[in-house]
Protein backbone atom coordinates (compact mmCIF):
# COMPACT_ATOMS: atom_id res chain seq x y z
CA UNK A 1 0.00 0.00 0.00
CA UNK A 2 1.24 3.49 -0.91
CA UNK A 3 0.73 6.95 0.47
CA UNK A 4 -1.83 8.84 -1.65
CA UNK A 5 0.20 12.07 -1.58
CA UNK A 6 3.88 11.23 -1.92
CA UNK A 7 3.46 7.62 -3.22
CA UNK A 8 5.72 6.24 -0.53
CA UNK A 9 5.13 2.62 0.58
CA UNK A 10 3.12 2.55 3.80
CA UNK A 11 3.17 -0.21 6.44
CA UNK A 12 -0.22 -0.53 8.08
CA UNK A 13 -0.65 -1.07 11.80
CA UNK A 14 -1.76 -4.51 13.00
CA UNK A 15 -4.93 -3.04 14.46
CA UNK A 16 -5.89 -1.69 11.06
CA UNK A 17 -5.01 -4.85 9.20
CA UNK A 18 -7.09 -7.08 11.48
CA UNK A 19 -10.29 -5.15 12.06
CA UNK A 20 -13.28 -6.88 13.55
CA UNK A 21 -16.80 -5.78 12.54
CA UNK A 22 -17.30 -3.76 15.74
CA UNK A 23 -14.13 -1.72 15.25
CA UNK A 24 -14.97 -1.21 11.59
CA UNK A 25 -18.45 0.08 12.47
CA UNK A 26 -16.99 2.36 15.14
CA UNK A 27 -14.53 3.88 12.69
CA UNK A 28 -17.10 4.38 9.93
CA UNK A 29 -19.68 5.85 12.31
CA UNK A 30 -17.12 8.31 13.65
CA UNK A 31 -16.68 9.75 10.13
CA UNK A 32 -20.41 10.16 9.46
CA UNK A 33 -21.28 13.81 8.75
CA UNK A 34 -23.29 15.45 11.55
CA UNK A 35 -27.02 15.91 11.09
CA UNK A 36 -28.15 19.35 10.08
CA UNK A 37 -30.28 21.11 12.62
CA UNK A 38 -34.03 21.11 12.11
CA UNK A 39 -35.61 24.04 10.40
CA UNK A 40 -37.99 24.57 13.35
CA UNK A 41 -35.12 25.08 15.80
CA UNK A 42 -33.42 28.30 14.89
CA UNK A 43 -30.62 30.13 16.57
CA UNK A 44 -31.61 32.85 18.93
CA UNK A 45 -29.36 35.23 16.93
CA UNK A 46 -31.02 34.29 13.64
CA UNK A 47 -33.84 36.69 13.01
CA UNK A 48 -35.04 35.09 9.78
CA UNK A 49 -34.61 31.66 8.06
CA UNK A 50 -31.62 31.14 5.79
CA UNK A 51 -33.86 29.84 3.02
CA UNK A 52 -37.50 30.10 2.00
CA UNK A 53 -40.33 27.77 2.99
CA UNK A 54 -40.71 26.35 -0.53
CA UNK A 55 -37.08 25.30 -0.66
CA UNK A 56 -37.34 23.66 2.77
CA UNK A 57 -40.36 21.61 1.72
CA UNK A 58 -38.57 20.49 -1.46
CA UNK A 59 -35.60 19.47 0.66
CA UNK A 60 -37.66 17.33 3.05
CA UNK A 61 -39.47 15.68 0.16
CA UNK A 62 -36.21 14.76 -1.51
CA UNK A 63 -34.79 13.54 1.82
CA UNK A 64 -37.67 11.11 2.33
CA UNK A 65 -37.25 9.61 -1.16
CA UNK A 66 -33.45 9.33 -0.91
CA UNK A 67 -31.67 5.97 -0.98
CA UNK A 68 -28.30 4.95 0.29
CA UNK A 69 -25.59 7.44 -0.79
CA UNK A 70 -23.21 6.67 -3.57
CA UNK A 71 -19.63 7.89 -3.29
CA UNK A 72 -17.32 8.52 -6.22
CA UNK A 73 -13.65 9.25 -6.09
CA UNK A 74 -10.48 8.74 -8.12
CA UNK A 75 -8.47 5.73 -7.09
CA UNK A 76 -4.77 5.68 -7.98
CA UNK A 77 -3.53 2.68 -9.87
CA UNK A 78 -0.94 1.83 -7.22
CA UNK A 79 -3.54 0.76 -4.70
CA UNK A 80 -4.95 -1.93 -6.97
CA UNK A 81 -1.67 -2.95 -8.50
CA UNK A 82 -1.04 -5.31 -5.58
CA UNK A 83 -4.53 -5.97 -4.16
CA UNK A 84 -7.78 -7.09 -5.67
CA UNK A 85 -11.19 -5.91 -4.45
CA UNK A 86 -13.75 -8.68 -4.20
CA UNK A 87 -17.38 -7.69 -4.41
CA UNK A 88 -16.53 -4.34 -6.19
CA UNK A 89 -17.44 -3.36 -9.72
CA UNK A 90 -14.62 -1.53 -11.50
CA UNK A 91 -15.57 1.17 -13.97
CA UNK A 92 -12.37 1.05 -15.95
CA UNK A 93 -9.47 -1.15 -16.92
CA UNK A 94 -6.25 -1.56 -14.96
CA UNK A 95 -4.33 0.32 -17.57
CA UNK A 96 -6.24 3.57 -16.90
CA UNK A 97 -5.78 4.42 -13.18
CA UNK A 98 -7.55 7.78 -13.62
CA UNK A 99 -10.88 5.99 -14.06
CA UNK A 100 -13.25 6.16 -11.09
CA UNK A 101 -15.31 3.39 -9.55
CA UNK A 102 -18.47 3.18 -7.46
CA UNK A 103 -18.72 1.54 -4.04
CA UNK A 104 -22.04 -0.28 -3.75
CA UNK A 105 -23.37 -1.49 -0.40
CA UNK A 106 -25.61 -3.88 -2.22
CA UNK A 107 -25.28 -5.27 -5.67
CA UNK A 108 -27.32 -2.98 -7.85
CA UNK A 109 -25.91 -4.24 -11.13
CA UNK A 110 -27.11 -7.66 -12.10
CA UNK A 111 -24.32 -9.53 -13.70
CA UNK A 112 -24.73 -12.47 -15.99
CA UNK A 113 -23.61 -15.79 -14.65
CA UNK A 114 -20.82 -15.94 -17.16
CA UNK A 115 -19.43 -12.58 -16.04
CA UNK A 116 -19.81 -13.46 -12.36
CA UNK A 117 -18.04 -16.75 -12.89
CA UNK A 118 -15.17 -15.02 -14.72
CA UNK A 119 -14.81 -12.48 -11.92
CA UNK A 120 -14.74 -15.23 -9.30
CA UNK A 121 -12.14 -17.10 -11.30
CA UNK A 122 -10.04 -13.97 -11.70
CA UNK A 123 -10.31 -12.87 -8.09
CA UNK A 124 -9.55 -16.27 -6.68
CA UNK A 125 -5.94 -16.58 -7.90
CA UNK A 126 -5.25 -12.99 -6.92
CA UNK A 127 -6.57 -13.51 -3.42
CA UNK A 128 -4.58 -16.65 -3.06
CA UNK A 129 -1.42 -14.89 -4.21
CA UNK A 130 -1.97 -11.93 -1.87
CA UNK A 131 -2.67 -14.19 1.10
CA UNK A 132 0.52 -16.04 0.39
CA UNK A 133 2.69 -12.93 0.21
CA UNK A 134 1.26 -10.87 3.08
CA UNK A 135 -0.27 -13.43 5.36
CA UNK A 136 -3.62 -11.62 5.30
CA UNK A 137 -6.89 -13.05 4.31
CA UNK A 138 -8.91 -11.62 1.41
CA UNK A 139 -11.60 -10.52 3.84
CA UNK A 140 -9.09 -8.45 5.81
CA UNK A 141 -7.78 -6.83 2.67
CA UNK A 142 -11.29 -6.06 1.50
CA UNK A 143 -12.19 -4.60 4.88
CA UNK A 144 -9.10 -2.38 4.93
CA UNK A 145 -9.67 -1.14 1.39
CA UNK A 146 -13.31 -0.46 2.15
CA UNK A 147 -12.36 1.43 5.28
CA UNK A 148 -9.91 3.65 3.37
CA UNK A 149 -12.47 4.23 0.62
CA UNK A 150 -15.12 5.30 3.11
CA UNK A 151 -12.69 7.61 4.89
CA UNK A 152 -11.55 9.15 1.59
CA UNK A 153 -15.13 9.64 0.40
CA UNK A 154 -16.32 11.32 3.63
CA UNK A 155 -13.31 13.64 4.00
CA UNK A 156 -11.13 15.82 1.81
CA UNK A 157 -8.13 13.56 2.37
CA UNK A 158 -7.20 10.49 0.36
CA UNK A 159 -6.26 7.60 2.61
CA UNK A 160 -3.90 6.09 3.43
CA UNK A 161 -1.17 8.70 4.00
CA UNK A 162 2.24 8.44 5.56
CA UNK A 163 3.45 10.06 8.81
CA UNK A 164 5.27 12.95 7.11
CA UNK A 165 2.27 13.82 4.92
CA UNK A 166 0.08 13.55 8.02
CA UNK A 167 2.26 16.07 9.85
CA UNK A 168 2.19 18.45 6.92
CA UNK A 169 -1.56 17.99 6.69
CA UNK A 170 -1.96 18.67 10.40
CA UNK A 171 0.11 21.86 10.10
CA UNK A 172 -2.03 23.06 7.23
CA UNK A 173 -5.23 22.26 9.11
CA UNK A 174 -3.94 24.11 12.18
CA UNK A 175 -3.25 27.20 10.09
CA UNK A 176 -6.70 27.00 8.58
CA UNK A 177 -8.13 26.56 12.07
CA UNK A 178 -6.27 29.63 13.33
CA UNK A 179 -7.52 31.70 10.36
CA UNK A 180 -11.04 30.45 10.90
CA UNK A 181 -10.85 31.26 14.61
CA UNK A 182 -9.73 34.80 13.84
CA UNK A 183 -12.51 35.18 11.34
CA UNK A 184 -15.01 33.82 13.90
CA UNK A 185 -13.74 36.26 16.54
CA UNK A 186 -14.13 39.13 14.06
CA UNK A 187 -17.71 38.11 13.34
CA UNK A 188 -18.44 37.75 17.06
CA UNK A 189 -16.99 41.20 17.74
CA UNK A 190 -19.01 42.71 14.94
CA UNK A 191 -22.17 41.03 16.23
CA UNK A 192 -21.46 42.33 19.72
CA UNK A 193 -21.04 45.86 18.44
CA UNK A 194 -24.18 45.55 16.35
CA UNK A 195 -26.14 44.36 19.40
CA UNK A 196 -24.77 47.14 21.59
CA UNK A 197 -25.50 49.79 18.97
CA UNK A 198 -29.18 49.01 18.55
CA UNK A 199 -30.95 52.39 18.22
CA UNK A 200 -33.54 53.52 20.78
CA UNK A 201 -37.05 54.71 20.02
CA UNK A 202 -36.01 58.37 20.07
CA UNK A 203 -33.17 57.64 17.72
CA UNK A 204 -35.52 55.77 15.43
CA UNK A 205 -37.92 58.72 15.46
CA UNK A 206 -35.09 61.10 14.74
CA UNK A 207 -33.91 58.84 11.91
CA UNK A 208 -37.45 58.69 10.49
CA UNK A 209 -37.74 62.46 10.76
CA UNK A 210 -34.39 62.84 9.03
CA UNK A 211 -35.57 60.38 6.39
CA UNK A 212 -38.77 62.38 5.86
CA UNK A 213 -36.81 65.61 5.53
CA UNK A 214 -34.37 63.91 3.19
CA UNK A 215 -37.28 62.72 1.06
CA UNK A 216 -38.72 66.22 1.07
CA UNK A 217 -35.37 67.60 0.01
CA UNK A 218 -35.19 64.85 -2.58
CA UNK A 219 -38.59 65.87 -3.94
CA UNK A 220 -37.63 69.53 -4.06
CA UNK A 221 -34.33 68.53 -5.64
CA UNK A 222 -36.22 66.48 -8.24
CA UNK A 223 -38.48 69.47 -8.96
CA UNK A 224 -35.45 71.71 -9.27
CA UNK A 225 -33.81 69.07 -11.42
CA UNK A 226 -36.83 69.04 -13.73
CA UNK A 227 -36.69 72.82 -14.01
CA UNK A 228 -32.99 72.63 -14.72
CA UNK A 229 -33.62 69.95 -17.33
CA UNK A 230 -36.20 72.22 -18.98
CA UNK A 231 -33.72 75.07 -18.90
CA UNK A 232 -31.07 72.71 -20.28
CA UNK A 233 -33.41 71.65 -23.09
CA UNK A 234 -34.04 75.31 -23.93
CA UNK A 235 -30.32 76.00 -23.80
CA UNK A 236 -29.68 72.97 -26.01
CA UNK A 237 -32.13 74.37 -28.55
CA UNK A 238 -30.45 77.75 -28.36
CA UNK A 239 -27.05 76.08 -28.72
CA UNK A 240 -28.31 74.12 -31.73
CA UNK A 241 -29.61 77.34 -33.29
CA UNK A 242 -26.33 79.07 -32.43
CA UNK A 243 -24.36 76.17 -33.95
CA UNK A 244 -26.42 76.38 -37.13
CA UNK A 245 -25.89 80.14 -37.27
CA UNK A 246 -22.19 79.61 -36.58
CA UNK A 247 -22.01 77.11 -39.44
CA UNK A 248 -23.72 79.63 -41.73
CA UNK A 249 -21.30 82.31 -40.61
CA UNK A 250 -18.43 79.89 -41.20
CA UNK A 251 -19.67 79.28 -44.72
CA UNK A 252 -20.09 83.01 -45.29
CA UNK A 253 -16.61 83.60 -43.88
CA UNK A 254 -15.19 80.85 -46.06
CA UNK A 255 -16.84 82.40 -49.13
CA UNK A 256 -15.55 85.81 -48.08
CA UNK A 257 -12.01 84.61 -47.65
CA UNK A 258 -12.21 82.72 -50.95
CA UNK A 259 -13.38 85.89 -52.70
CA UNK A 260 -10.81 87.91 -50.79
CA UNK A 261 -8.01 85.55 -51.85
CA UNK A 262 -9.25 85.67 -55.43
CA UNK A 263 -9.38 89.47 -55.24
CA UNK A 264 -5.91 89.56 -53.67
CA UNK A 265 -4.58 87.33 -56.44
CA UNK A 266 -6.23 89.53 -59.09
CA UNK A 267 -4.95 92.66 -57.36
CA UNK A 268 -1.44 91.20 -57.17
CA UNK A 269 -1.62 90.39 -60.89
CA UNK A 270 -2.85 93.90 -61.70
CA UNK A 271 -0.19 95.46 -59.48
CA UNK A 272 2.43 93.34 -61.19
CA UNK A 273 1.13 94.44 -64.57
CA UNK A 274 1.04 98.03 -63.34
CA UNK A 275 4.63 97.79 -62.15
CA UNK A 276 5.61 96.27 -65.46
CA UNK A 277 3.80 99.06 -67.31
CA UNK A 278 5.37 101.71 -65.09
CA UNK A 279 8.77 100.16 -65.70
CA UNK A 280 8.15 100.10 -69.42
CA UNK A 281 6.80 103.65 -69.28
CA UNK A 282 9.89 104.86 -67.41
CA UNK A 283 12.11 103.05 -69.86
CA UNK A 284 10.24 104.45 -72.84
CA UNK A 285 10.25 107.93 -71.30
CA UNK A 286 13.96 107.78 -70.76
CA UNK A 287 14.41 106.41 -74.25
CA UNK A 288 12.23 109.23 -75.64
CA UNK A 289 14.18 111.83 -73.72
CA UNK A 290 17.41 110.33 -74.94
CA UNK A 291 16.07 110.30 -78.49
CA UNK A 292 14.79 113.86 -78.09
CA UNK A 293 18.19 114.97 -76.95
CA UNK A 294 19.73 113.13 -79.85
CA UNK A 295 20.43 115.37 -82.84
CA UNK A 296 20.70 113.21 -85.88
CA UNK A 297 22.09 116.08 -87.94
CA UNK A 298 24.84 116.75 -85.46
CA UNK A 299 25.57 113.01 -85.22
CA UNK A 300 25.63 112.70 -89.00
CA UNK A 301 27.51 115.88 -89.73
CA UNK A 302 29.93 116.67 -86.95
CA UNK A 303 31.45 120.11 -87.76
CA UNK A 304 34.40 121.32 -85.74
CA UNK A 305 37.94 122.56 -86.18
CA UNK A 306 41.40 121.14 -86.03
CA UNK A 307 43.70 124.06 -85.35
CA UNK A 308 43.50 126.37 -88.36
CA UNK A 309 41.39 123.93 -90.40
CA UNK A 310 37.64 123.56 -90.32
CA UNK A 311 36.58 119.87 -90.12
CA UNK A 312 33.48 117.92 -91.00
CA UNK A 313 33.31 114.36 -89.70
CA UNK A 314 37.04 114.64 -88.86
CA UNK A 315 37.90 115.54 -92.47
CA UNK A 316 39.96 118.70 -92.84
CA UNK A 317 38.75 121.21 -95.42
CA UNK A 318 41.63 123.41 -96.50
CA UNK A 319 45.25 123.21 -97.48
CA UNK A 320 48.49 124.53 -95.98
CA UNK A 321 52.10 123.84 -96.67
CA UNK A 322 52.54 122.60 -93.12
CA UNK A 323 50.76 120.40 -92.32
CA UNK A 324 50.02 119.21 -95.79
CA UNK A 325 46.47 117.91 -96.38
CA UNK A 326 45.94 115.37 -99.16
CA UNK A 327 43.47 116.09 -101.93
CA UNK A 328 41.61 112.86 -101.21
CA UNK A 329 40.74 114.19 -97.74
CA UNK A 330 39.77 117.61 -99.16
CA UNK A 331 37.53 116.00 -101.81
CA UNK A 332 35.85 113.80 -99.14
CA UNK A 333 35.28 116.88 -96.94
CA UNK A 334 33.63 118.74 -99.85
CA UNK A 335 31.46 115.67 -100.52
CA UNK A 336 30.24 115.68 -96.88
CA UNK A 337 29.60 119.44 -97.05
CA UNK A 338 27.57 119.04 -100.24
CA UNK A 339 25.57 116.22 -98.65
CA UNK A 340 24.90 118.43 -95.60
CA UNK A 341 23.59 121.32 -97.69
CA UNK A 342 21.37 118.99 -99.76
CA UNK A 343 19.97 117.34 -96.58
CA UNK A 344 19.14 120.66 -94.89
CA UNK A 345 17.46 121.95 -98.06
CA UNK A 346 15.38 118.79 -98.33
CA UNK A 347 14.45 119.03 -94.63
CA UNK A 348 13.33 122.65 -95.04
CA UNK A 349 11.63 121.93 -98.37
CA UNK A 350 13.76 124.39 -100.32
CA UNK A 351 14.72 124.13 -103.98
CA UNK A 352 17.77 125.90 -105.33
CA UNK A 353 17.37 128.31 -108.23
CA UNK A 354 19.57 127.43 -111.20
CA UNK A 355 21.55 124.77 -109.40
CA UNK A 356 21.20 121.08 -108.46
CA UNK A 357 23.42 119.38 -105.88
CA UNK A 358 24.68 115.86 -106.55
CA UNK A 359 26.45 114.63 -103.37
CA UNK A 360 28.50 111.61 -104.39
CA UNK A 361 31.26 111.45 -101.79
CA UNK A 362 34.70 112.39 -103.09
CA UNK A 363 33.29 112.87 -106.61
CA UNK A 364 30.38 115.23 -105.86
CA UNK A 365 29.19 117.64 -108.52
CA UNK A 366 26.91 120.65 -108.87
CA UNK A 367 24.77 121.00 -111.96
CA UNK A 368 24.20 124.50 -113.27
CA UNK A 369 20.87 124.97 -115.06
CA UNK A 370 20.78 127.63 -117.82
CA UNK A 371 17.32 128.28 -119.31
CA UNK A 372 17.41 129.73 -122.86
CA UNK A 373 16.02 133.26 -123.45
CA UNK A 374 13.47 132.48 -126.21
CA UNK A 375 9.96 133.47 -127.13
CA UNK A 376 8.56 130.08 -126.29
CA UNK A 377 5.19 129.86 -124.61
CA UNK A 378 4.76 128.58 -121.09
CA UNK A 379 2.97 125.43 -122.14
CA UNK A 380 2.92 122.83 -119.34
CA UNK A 381 2.75 120.04 -121.86
CA UNK A 382 5.97 121.25 -123.53
CA UNK A 383 8.26 122.44 -120.70
CA UNK A 384 11.50 124.15 -121.58
CA UNK A 385 14.53 122.01 -120.94
CA UNK A 386 17.48 123.89 -119.43
CA UNK A 387 21.06 123.49 -120.46
CA UNK A 388 22.92 121.55 -117.76
CA UNK A 389 26.55 122.24 -116.96
CA UNK A 390 28.24 119.87 -114.54
CA UNK A 391 30.69 121.50 -112.15
CA UNK A 392 33.13 119.20 -110.38
CA UNK A 393 33.38 119.84 -106.63
CA UNK A 394 36.67 118.03 -106.35
CA UNK A 395 40.24 118.33 -107.58
CA UNK A 396 41.66 115.59 -109.70
CA UNK A 397 45.33 115.92 -108.78
CA UNK A 398 48.02 117.60 -106.74
CA UNK A 399 48.42 120.85 -108.71
CA UNK A 400 50.00 124.07 -107.55
CA UNK A 401 47.65 126.76 -106.37
CA UNK A 402 49.28 129.51 -108.38
CA UNK A 403 48.12 128.05 -111.68
CA UNK A 404 44.57 129.38 -111.85
CA UNK A 405 43.57 127.95 -115.19
CA UNK A 406 44.08 124.43 -113.82
CA UNK A 407 41.54 124.98 -111.00
CA UNK A 408 38.87 126.82 -113.01
CA UNK A 409 36.25 123.99 -112.93
CA UNK A 410 36.88 123.38 -109.24
CA UNK A 411 36.62 127.15 -108.53
CA UNK A 412 33.33 127.41 -110.46
CA UNK A 413 31.94 124.48 -108.41
CA UNK A 414 32.94 126.15 -105.13
CA UNK A 415 31.41 129.49 -106.27
CA UNK A 416 28.18 127.61 -107.17
CA UNK A 417 28.20 126.00 -103.73
CA UNK A 418 28.49 129.47 -102.09
CA UNK A 419 25.52 130.63 -104.20
CA UNK A 420 23.41 127.69 -103.03
CA UNK A 421 24.49 128.38 -99.45
CA UNK A 422 23.44 132.02 -99.82
CA UNK A 423 20.03 131.12 -101.27
CA UNK A 424 19.30 128.73 -98.40
CA UNK A 425 20.48 131.29 -95.85
CA UNK A 426 18.16 133.95 -97.31
CA UNK A 427 15.28 131.47 -97.20
CA UNK A 428 15.93 130.60 -93.57
CA UNK A 429 16.23 134.28 -92.64
CA UNK A 430 12.82 135.18 -94.14
CA UNK A 431 11.00 131.90 -93.50
CA UNK A 432 9.69 132.68 -89.93
CA UNK A 433 8.16 136.01 -91.00
CA UNK A 434 6.37 134.33 -93.91
CA UNK A 435 5.03 131.37 -91.82
CA UNK A 436 3.91 133.21 -88.69
CA UNK A 437 3.04 136.58 -90.14
CA UNK A 438 5.11 138.46 -87.54
CA UNK A 439 7.94 140.91 -88.03
CA UNK A 440 10.41 138.77 -86.13
CA UNK A 441 13.57 138.11 -88.06
CA UNK A 442 14.72 134.51 -88.54
CA UNK A 443 18.17 133.05 -88.46
CA UNK A 444 20.85 135.18 -90.04
CA UNK A 445 24.01 133.78 -91.47
CA UNK A 446 27.13 134.62 -89.45
CA UNK A 447 29.07 135.62 -92.55
CA UNK A 448 27.87 137.56 -95.56
CA UNK A 449 28.21 135.92 -98.96
CA UNK A 450 28.72 137.93 -102.14
CA UNK A 451 29.35 136.04 -105.34
CA UNK A 452 32.69 134.22 -104.79
CA UNK A 453 33.50 135.86 -101.46
CA UNK A 454 32.41 134.94 -97.97
CA UNK A 455 33.26 137.49 -95.28
CA UNK A 456 35.40 139.30 -97.86
CA UNK A 457 37.47 136.19 -98.49
CA UNK A 458 37.39 134.54 -101.93
CA UNK A 459 36.65 130.85 -102.19
CA UNK A 460 38.62 130.47 -105.44
CA UNK A 461 41.97 128.74 -105.60
CA UNK A 462 43.21 130.62 -108.66
CA UNK A 463 45.65 133.37 -107.77
CA UNK A 464 44.88 132.91 -104.05
CA UNK A 465 47.02 132.07 -101.09
CA UNK A 466 46.57 128.77 -99.23
CA UNK A 467 45.79 130.53 -95.94
CA UNK A 468 43.03 132.67 -97.49
CA UNK A 469 41.40 129.69 -99.22
CA UNK A 470 41.56 127.63 -96.01
CA UNK A 471 39.97 130.53 -94.09
CA UNK A 472 37.15 130.80 -96.67
CA UNK A 473 36.53 127.04 -96.35
CA UNK A 474 36.33 127.43 -92.58
CA UNK A 475 33.77 130.26 -92.92
CA UNK A 476 31.74 128.06 -95.25
CA UNK A 477 31.62 125.23 -92.70
CA UNK A 478 30.57 127.70 -89.99
CA UNK A 479 27.60 128.86 -92.08
CA UNK A 480 26.70 125.23 -92.77
CA UNK A 481 26.71 124.54 -89.03
CA UNK A 482 24.27 127.40 -88.47
CA UNK A 483 21.92 125.97 -91.06
CA UNK A 484 22.32 122.54 -89.48
CA UNK A 485 21.33 123.91 -86.07
CA UNK A 486 18.26 125.57 -87.58
CA UNK A 487 17.22 122.28 -89.21
CA UNK A 488 17.63 120.50 -85.88
CA UNK A 489 15.36 123.04 -84.15
CA UNK A 490 12.78 122.62 -86.86
CA UNK A 491 12.89 118.84 -86.33
CA UNK A 492 12.44 119.05 -82.55
CA UNK A 493 9.72 121.77 -82.67
CA UNK A 494 7.66 121.40 -85.82
CA UNK A 495 5.58 124.47 -86.71
CA UNK A 496 1.88 124.39 -85.83
CA UNK A 497 -0.58 124.40 -88.65
CA UNK A 498 -3.51 126.80 -88.45
CA UNK A 499 -6.97 125.37 -88.93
Amino acid sequence: MYCQKCRTPVKLDVTVEELNPAAFKLLTDSTTPPQQPSATTSSPRQSRPAYSQDRREDYHRALQDARAPTFKRTIPSSRYSQHGAAGQTRSGSKDNPAMSFVMLTESQVVQTPSHRHEDEQTAKPNNQKRSITSGRTPDDIETTDRLFDILSARTDIDHPICVECTELLVDGMQKRLASTVRERDAYVEFLRKANTEVPSEDERQQALEGLRKAREREGSAFMELEKLEQIKAALDQEMAASDEEARKLDRIEEDFWRERNSFAATLATLLSEKEALNTRYDHDTKQLQRLQRTNIYNDTFCIGHDGYFGTINALRLGRLSNPLVEWAEINAAWGQTCLLLATVAERLGFSFQGYRLNPMGSASTIEKLDYPQSNSTNDPSHPVKPRVTSLELYCTGDLPLGLGFLHRRFDNAMVAFLECLRQLGDYVEHAPAQSTGSATQGLRMPYEIRKDKIHDTSIKLSFNQEESWTKACKYTLTCCKYLLAHASNMSNNPPRRSL
